[in-house]
């Protein structure tokens, strides 16, 4: 049976947060697979243990960490998650997003998720980093959306609008950091599914007829909340594969792959998200 957190439960881990720092973030920043350095530049952070907040879903991947960081960053307050929890590990829809529902009661008003995806759409290469303007829900499509439940209506409305997802006014300011760091940046459609399995040729097939350009098994669920609170959200893949519907025989593809190249591509993605930073926090 699907758990589904209660507003208390979320108050509740909302308050461990609050007692442990004087940090007042208005930006959070959600880290995936092989991501997590990008938290070592925050200053004077209070260091929270997944394990030490009530009702916080433990992640057992690696390559997350499971630790909620809050400090400073260009003399502002900043609230960055080190590493999420997916629903491929056993927790429902709900419990994978408390940590975005507690994001809001802290003031977090904009939510920066970054991911590892799989590249569908031929132009891209591993290494790359897309800008998500819009996904594919194909968990939530099915019923399993993490709204699923009572609505909080202090929180946002019952039948949340999703016309714009992903800000265009955080990929336009993206763009133009990019360039002044001397890259650029594809944008292209997320296709969320649900994992752990990696995609079969004929499902990338499927995914890529009907508008996907990358594929991964996160962040789509933290965005439906954050857009139902009324966040501004930017979203970032890294493409550290390509996910090929028609792969030579012997073709095999592992998640060290995927830390692996995370790894390579994170110098310009600290870049990307600091100059970011930088704009938002001016």
């Amino acid at each position: 049976m699907s758990i589904i957190v209660t507003p208390e439960q979320v108050a509740q881990a909302t308050a461990v947060v609050r007692a442990r720092t004087e940090h007042q973030p208005t930006i959070g920043l959600v880290l995936g697979s092989g991501l997590s350095s990008l938290g070592d530049g925050l200053g004077n952070p209070d260091v929270i243990h997944s394990h030490e907040i009530p009702y916080w879903p433990a992640s057992t991947v690696s390559g997350h960490k499971g630790v909620l960081l809050i400090g400073e960053l260009h003399g502002k307050h900043i609230l960055i998650l080190q590493g999420r929890s997916h629903y491929y590990e056993g927790l429902s829809m709900s419990q994978i997003t408390l940590p975005v529902r507690v994001m809001v009661r802290l003031g977090v008003r904009t939510l920066i998720v970054t991911n590892a995806a799989g590249g569908i759409n031929p132009s891209f290469s591993p290494g790359d980093l897309m800008l998500i303007k819009d996904h594919l829900n194909m968990p939530g499509m099915a019923g399993n959306n993490p709204l699923r439940g009572a609505n909080d209506d202090a929180v946002g409305p019952r039948f949340p609008d999703m016309t714009e997802p992903y800000s265009a006014r955080l990929r336009r300011l993206a763009h133009d950091v990019a360039a002044e760091l001397g890259f650029g940046l594809q944008e292209g459609v997320y296709a969320f599914v649900a994992g752990p399995s990696y995609e079969t040729p004929a499902e990338l097939r499927f995914l890529r007829l009907i508008g996907g350009d990358a594929v991964g098994m996160s962040t789509v669920p933290e965005v439906v909340v954050a857009r139902h609170a009324g966040l501004e959200v930017l979203g970032i893949s890294t493409i550290t594969n390509m996910a090929v519907p028609d792969p030579a025989p012997g073709t095999v593809l592992t998640h060290a792959e995927v830390l692996e190249t995370g790894a390579r591509v994170i110098p310009r993605l600290t870049g990307l998200i600091h100059g970011i930073m930088q704009q938002l926090l001016a």
